[in-house]
Parts: structure tokens; sequence; C-alpha cells
């Protein structure tokens, strides 16, 4: 395993095509400060760029994935109107979003503990997310009289539907991971004990995908939320052809008929 960069609140490695990013407070259930929003960015941007890294997983250390910003630097923004630090709180996460929507590799969130406000955000963010059984996820605003941020209103709504979205942000409410899959905002609910061990095998197996193929389909994939059909059509059409001379596509096919794993390298 390759460890790679130099961080205080947020940890990244490397492995077998798998590249790690963990928020690493503990023992503030990672809660966001502005630094380490910035940290996270820096790091998430390292890892979106490295030659060998061919699927994404966010998790979070400790019992925790993220409580969302950290409340020692929201008190700072509201009660002496702080609104430089509010606006590094806030719009630093515009470049997460967008690196995470932007990236080649597939992005997955491992949903260890609680993820609330900005931390649950940041989970729906992502274009998978595995929860742990013991997870809870919430759209916390406005139990302290806030708005939702870190694109919660874009994020939710897509995964769940504008009126569920509603319900979720007004009442400020938890959910568990097992509500949390059955409205559609995870894709996976394992069980605690050995969550860590399945997303990591997860992430494995997307990172073992062809990368031309993957990263053409996620493009897709969100590309078709504001296109028509005929364009979408237009676009699988240019991305096959393009994928039918690649070499992925000549290995696939040569290890279907072979009967072996492919490997395959992006060309």
């Amino acid at each position: 395993m390759l460890e790679t960069g130099a961080y205080t609140f947020v940890s990244v490695s490397v492995d077998l095509g798998v590249g790690t990013l963990t928020l690493n407070r503990p023992d503030k259930l990672n809660a966001f400060t502005a630094d380490m929003v910035d940290e996270g960015v820096s790091a998430l941007g390292m890892l979106v760029r490295h030659p060998e890294v061919r699927a994404i997983l966010i998790t979070g250390a400790g019992k925790a994935f993220s409580a969302g910003a950290d409340v020692d630097e929201l008190r700072q923004v509201v009660e002496k109107g702080d609104t430089d630090l509010g606006r590094r709180l806030v719009d630093g996460t515009r470049a997460v979003g967008n690196l995470i929507r932007s990236a080649p590799q597939p992005v997955l969130a491992a949903i260890n503990g609680v993820a609330a406000g900005g931390g649950a955000n940041l989970a729906l963010a992502c274009d998978l997310r595995i929860a742990s059984d013991a997870a809870k996820i919430g759209q916390v605003y406005t139990k302290i009289g806030l708005h939702p941020d870190w694109g919660g209103t874009y994020y939710l709504t897509r995964l769940v539907g504008p009126s569920k979205a509603m319900e979720l942000f007004l009442s400020g409410d938890l959910i568990d991971a097992h509500e949390a899959w059955r409205i559609g905002m995870v894709n996976r609910v394992v069980e605690s004990h050995h969550h860590a061990d399945v997303a990591r095998s997860w992430a494995r197996h997307i990172a073992a995908a062809p990368p031309l193929a993957v990263h053409a389909l996620k493009h897709a994939v969100y590309l078709s939320e504001r296109s028509t059909l005929d364009r979408m059509l237009d676009y699988e059409l240019e991305t096959q052809l393009a994928c039918f001379k690649s070499e992925d596509a000549r290995e696939g096919l040569d290890a279907f008929f072979a009967k072996r794993t492919p490997h395959f390298h992006g060309r």
C-alpha cells in the first residue's frame, strides 16, 4: 500500500487501484473545519489525477463518517459575523462536488457511522454509497436555524425526489441506514463489523473494470439528467464506436473466449 501526501485532517492511501481518502478528526466525529475542507480538496484532487487510481473511496476514521461542520467554527461565523470563514466552510465544497462529478473514476462513500449536514451531503455527492448498519444520515440544518449546503438540495432531491427531500430537510431528523436504503439514498447496507472490508472489496471490483468505458458511462449517467433520448443515443453511439477500437475491448473479448479474468489498461 502506498501512503501519499502529508495532511493533518485527512489521510490518503493507494492500494490495488483504489485511492482512499479518510476524514481524520475522529475525536470530533470528523467534523469539518475550513482548513479540513481545503485539505480534502487537495487530497481528492491528488487522487483524481493519480495514474494508479481507478476507483476512489471516501470514509471516516473512528465511529463517524462526518458530523458536518465544526460547531466551534459555526459559532464563530454566526456570533462574530465572520463571513469569510463561512464562505470557506460552504463554498470550498463546490470544488469537492465538481471533482467528484468530473473525475474519470467512480467515487464511493463508505458511510461507517453518523453522516450529518455537510457530512451527509459529501456522501450524497459520491457516485455510490455503502452504509454500515450502524450509520445514521440526516439533513440536520433546521435544528440549528440553518439552510442546507454542500449541494444537499441538488443531490438529495435527485436521489429521493422533491417531496421526500423536503420532508428530510424540514424534519432535520437522522434516519437509519436501512431507511436510507429503502428510499434510495444509499446503494447497500452491510453489517458494521465487516463494513470496511466489503467497501474496499466493492471499490477493488470497480477498479478492475475497463477505465475508458467506466469514465464514459459515468459521464453518460449525469449527462442524461439534462439531455434528450436522441442526444443520449448519439452519445452512446459515439462512445461505443470509440470503445470498439480500444485495446480494452479486445482484451475483454479475448478473456471472455479464453474463460479468464480480463486485465484492462485504459487504452
